[in-house]
């Protein structure tokens, strides 16, 4: 068993509701941009940021692009977790959990979980 670090994440309203709750699962503090009031109002993704900031809580994301411009315009964030689509959501979740592991702080910091190649 890794010896799990718990992290407070938040999740923009496109990332994988199954892979939130394989996360939620594990013993992560997931909160979605959904059950934050903010979903569906197509929020800019500085706000989105801004908001997780505002909470202390790292982004999970599929949109690899415009966070990384974001973490490269302005690292002082609570992190910000970009991941590629994968359609196995708790394989997906049990990387972004090790993944995360390696860390002692999220704060600043941009990380990267890949699907595996087949």
């Amino acid at each position: 068993m890794v010896d799990m670090k718990v992290f407070k994440l938040y999740a923009d309203e496109n990332f994988p509701l199954r892979t939130i709750e394989e996360l939620r699962s594990i013993g992560y503090d997931v909160l979605t941009t959904f059950e934050d009031g903010r979903a569906n109002r197509a929020a800019p993704d500085e706000e989105i940021l801004a908001r997780a900031v505002e909470l202390g809580r790292a982004v999970l994301t599929l949109n690899r692009r415009d966070f990384k411009r974001l973490h490269n315009q302005n690292s002082e964030h609570a992190g910000i977790i970009i991941c590629t689509e994968d359609a196995d959501r708790a394989g997906q979740a049990k990387r972004i959990s090790e993944k995360i592991a390696e860390f002692n702080d999220l704060r600043g910091q941009l990380i990267r979980v890949y699907r595996p190649s087949k």
